[in-house]
């Protein structure tokens, strides 16, 4: 009777544990180093950053949108929020970034201050290279 190795029986019926996690993808993420920043540029105009960890997305890079909320409220009571997006690509190589967007709140067009309350974020996609709409 003839021996057959245990490798041998694996190779040929394709059960080994080494070859499915190689072949399995890696997956990107990316999160936030923090809150993101909020800064007035005048009674209704702000900028609104966010550093993005990428350190999933190397060596190649990636792309994505941020999906966020703002909530503010005007000197006259009015309040309101706001769902906005803003893209962002972590370079090769690179393991962080950050992405601003340029915000005008309220309805009255400056004529009065208005301030953001709270920034929330709903979700962020990411895609593989750096290049790439994120969706």
């Amino acid at each position: 009777m003839k021996m057959i190795s245990m490798w041998l029986i694996g190779v040929m019926t394709g059960a080994t544990g080494v070859s499915a996690a190689v072949e399995s993808p890696a997956v990107r993420t990316v999160s936030l180093v923090g809150a993101p920043l909020v800064m007035r540029l005048n009674n209704d105009e702000f900028r609104i950053a966010f550093g993005i960890d990428g350190k999933r997305c190397m060596p190649g890079g990636c792309s994505g949108l941020i999906h966020y909320r703002v909530y503010w409220k005007a000197a006259d009571g009015t309040a309101g929020s706001e769902a906005k997006r803003v893209s962002y690509e972590v370079a090769p190589q690179s393991g962080r970034t950050i992405a601003v967007d340029r915000q005008f709140l309220d309805t009255a067009e400056g004529a009065h201050t208005t301030d953001v309350m709270k920034v929330s974020v709903d979700k962020i996609t990411c895609r593989d290279g750096a290049g790439t709409s994120g969706t």
